[in-house]
């Protein structure tokens, strides 16, 4: 897109500098070409220069929106650096219910959700409302991982770890058929998540 842009630029600027040809010196270099071709009125030339102007002002309007629309569509460095470290503020100490028998796999996958959702949220107006990856590193279990956490056109990367507990007192009941607390419990997990610049 950035190229696009910058080609567009381009163009702009040579159609204004054609606009900005005296018309004398064009009927010179038609009558140097072609000594007998009919002369061109100086309506001619207004039309043209406006013709011209136009789309160059229309080239320009377009090359900006492209630029703006990339800067959406990427984050920078400083928004992903403010979006992680409010996203580990907002997951750290929180409290989740799971499933007492997820595998580690399917735990990794979504603590990886979990970060990607967070720190999206916590992006802010100008940053992307995605483009973030949460890479799982090896030797993840579901109590301790770690995370790669990237962003679509940032050079900057940063290491989530998370420490899942189980927290007993926060599990859910749900109520029996007869009204009451049920027999069946949905376990409370507790995060305590922290980063650091760099890939895990």
């Amino acid at each position: 897109m950035t190229q696009l842009s910058v080609l567009i630029f381009v163009l702009a600027a040579v159609l204004l500098a054609m606009a900005c040809v005296k018309a004398d010196r064009v009927r010179a270099w038609r009558e140097s070409l072609n000594p007998s071709a009919p002369d061109v009125p100086d309506a001619a030339f207004v039309v043209a220069r406006l013709v011209l102007v136009t789309t160059a002002v229309v080239g320009i309007v377009v090359g900006v929106q492209g630029l703006a629309a990339e800067d959406n569509a990427e984050w920078s460095d400083d928004e992903l650096t403010s979006a992680v470290e409010q996203a580990v503020t907002a997951l750290d100490g929180t409290t989740k219910l799971g499933d007492l028998y997820s595998s580690a796999s399917t735990v990794d996958q979504e603590n990886a959700r979990m970060i990607e959702d967070e720190v999206v949220e916590h992006g802010g107006g100008d940053a992307p409302q995605l483009g973030v990856d949460a890479y799982p590193a090896d030797g993840n279990t579901a109590p301790d991982s770690s995370y790669t956490v990237k962003g679509d056109g940032a050079g900057a990367a940063f290491c989530v770890h998370v420490r899942r507990t189980r927290s007993k007192e926060d599990d859910w009941h749900p109520p029996g058929i007869t009204g009451g607390e049920g027999t069946t419990v949905v376990p409370a997990y507790a995060y305590a998540v922290t980063s650091r610049k760099g890939a895990c």
